[in-house]
């Protein structure tokens, strides 16, 4: 999939979550008005790595929201060193009391695309099987998917404005191609990896449209 079709489909999934929570607010079955229906964020992390991400959260029942994230780095820095990538995860979310207050558990998939090279930070770096330390002197490009679950808790902070903070472990599948230079295109090697572990890491600011 390429990344025109994947951020088509973003924008599509994220029209439709739109329409939907209109088409609710207009129902005469339209969900009681004591708790927020829609809400976006950022998630203050991701932004202090200058990763642009946006999530949209739409209230599905008394205690389920649905969530649509997404994530994407596309800066190239300097002698060809660069970790861009897009990211989508979208989530089922359970609350404990009621949306958009206190502690849930949610359940998310992922998909991504990924182009990496030159990280020297992770020479000698191996974690779940999967050796870092070529990223020093290869370039990866490819796709990863999986799912994880997560535990989040929102903090009130102000009318219509929290904090959230969460964390996330699951599983992902990692198919790629190895290509032998950083800036050469010949391909090297077709692989793929399995990981067991973090999937999300979350602080993030909420606004709460209504």
């Amino acid at each position: 999939m390429g990344l025109k079709r994947l951020y088509k489909g973003v924008m599509l999934a994220a029209l439709l979550l739109l329409t939907y929570s209109s088409t609710r607010a207009q129902s005469t079955t339209t969900l009681p008005n004591l708790s927020p229906t829609l809400a976006i964020s950022s998630n203050l992390l991701y932004d202090a790595t200058t990763s642009m991400n946006f999530g949209l959260e739409l209230r599905v029942s008394e205690t389920w929201t649905l969530k649509l994230p997404v994530t994407y780095n596309p800066w190239e820095l300097k002698d060809n060193k660069k970790f861009k990538f897009l990211l989508v995860q979208p989530e089922i979310r359970k609350w404990l009391c009621e949306p958009f207050a206190g502690h849930y558990f949610g359940l998310h998939a992922h998909y991504g695309l990924l182009n990496m090279s030159k990280l020297t930070e992770l020479d000698g770096v191996n974690f779940s099987g999967i050796n870092f330390s070529y990223l020093k002197d290869h370039r990866y490009e490819g796709y990863l998917f999986g799912a994880g679950l997560s535990y989040g808790y929102n903090f009130y902070l102000a009318p219509r404005w929290n904090l959230e903070a969460n964390i996330g472990l699951g599983y992902a599948r990692l198919e790629y191609d190895r290509y032998e230079c950083q800036e050469c295109g010949k391909k090297e090697k077709t692989g793929s990896a399995d990981y067991f572990g973090p999937t999300q890491v979350g602080l993030s600011l909420i606004y709460i449209i209504k």
